[in-house]
């Protein structure tokens, strides 16, 4: 088990917030719930039941309710604060990234998105205050059932803010049916980013075994981020996994959170996906996806990699530093706006 502070790149802001922390955000809005029972909506943001969720579909679902009950900037700014300083009391967590889509939470642009940003920024900023052991820094994320202009906006604003603590971009959510993703259409957008001096991440290669490969080498050819959400499915291509190996990108790899999805069938594919990755030389670091809601902790995946055979103590001790090294935070020089 890695010794001193531990390192997460990969954790979503939706799944990263306790569920009574949410309860009364909830509450406080004045949100009409579905549900009237603690303990039920409990089982509402949270999966608390692996049979519940059979894919990532399903997983979004469970989203729709976090990031509606983190609409407004006082609850932005309240799950910052609270899923920083919960990272280092529970997991003593030093290096961490949030990450979230302002758009998934200004009610359709009923709220200001400048002001959603600016509340996790303040958010971010009272946590720093409260923890000063904690590098933490924020990601905004752009979303694949977004057209070509809400996701230019997202670009825009990681770039306004990087001075106040945006430190990435990203793009996640559902994918268009079973179409392969036209990655290539965001390196415009990819590449300004990336020139402002902010950190480059892709979710690609989780789901979709038709096309997740190709979708893999279109991302490392055309975008050539720094680091893949992900990418799981490189583990079955020896040619992609040596593409990512020579462009050095490293790979955020969620143990639990694909398991549950049923990215991974078992524990024997999530060894082998580690082994492959070892074996190849291809750079990874070791996420939680969202603790909360996944009902797991960065020592929890750290122990199960041991467990099952995955990774040895030398192995989880690499994942670990290589997280810190891989950091956006402090990694990147803003550049001023002009």
């Amino acid at each position: 088990m890695p010794d001193g502070g531990l390192a997460e790149l990969h954790t979503h802001l939706g799944a990263s917030v306790a569920s009574e922390i949410l309860w009364s955000l909830a509450h406080e809005q004045g949100i009409a719930l579905p549900v009237k029972d603690y303990w039920e909506f409990d089982r509402l943001v949270t999966i608390a039941d692996p049979r519940r969720v059979t894919s990532l579909d399903a997983l979004n679902e469970i989203y729709h309710w976090t990031e509606l009950i983190q609409s407004s900037p006082l609850a932005v700014e309240r799950s910052v604060h609270a899923a920083i300083g919960g990272a280092y009391r529970s997991q003593r967590i030093t290096t961490l990234e949030l990450r979230f889509n302002p758009m998934k939470r200004n009610r359709g642009g009923e709220r200001d998105l400048d002001h959603i940003i600016m509340a996790a920024s303040r958010g971010l900023d009272r946590a720093s205050l409260e923890y000063p052991q904690v590098r933490a820094g924020l990601i905004l994320m752009m979303d694949r059932t977004f057209n070509e202009r809400q996701n230019a906006t997202i670009v825009e604003k990681a770039i306004r803010y990087a001075s106040r603590g945006i430190v990435g971009v990203d793009i996640a959510g559902p994918r268009p049916g079973d179409a392969r993703y036209p990655y290539a259409a965001l390196e415009p957008l990819v590449d300004e980013a990336r020139d402002a001096g902010l950190g480059v991440t892709i979710h690609v290669g989780e789901e979709g075994v038709e096309h997740g490969r190709d979708e893999i080498a279109e991302v490392v050819d055309v975008l050539r981020p720094d680091r893949i959400g992900h990418g799981i499915l490189a583990a079955r291509d020896p040619e992609l996994m040596a593409a990512l190996r020579a462009a050095g990108i490293v790979l955020e790899i969620c143990p639990t959170s694909n398991l549950l999805t049923r990215s991974l069938a078992d524990e024997e594919a999530v060894r082998e996906t580690f082994r492959a990755f070892v074996e190849h030389g291809v750079a990874f670091t070791i996420a939680t996806d969202g603790p909360e809601m996944m009902r797991t902790h960065l020592r929890d995946e750290f122990a199960l990699l041991l467990r099952i055979g995955a990774l040895d103590e030398e192995e989880l001790r690499e994942a670990n530093a290589r997280g810190h090294e891989a950091s956006f935070v402090g990694a990147r020089t803003v550049l001023p706006q002009v």
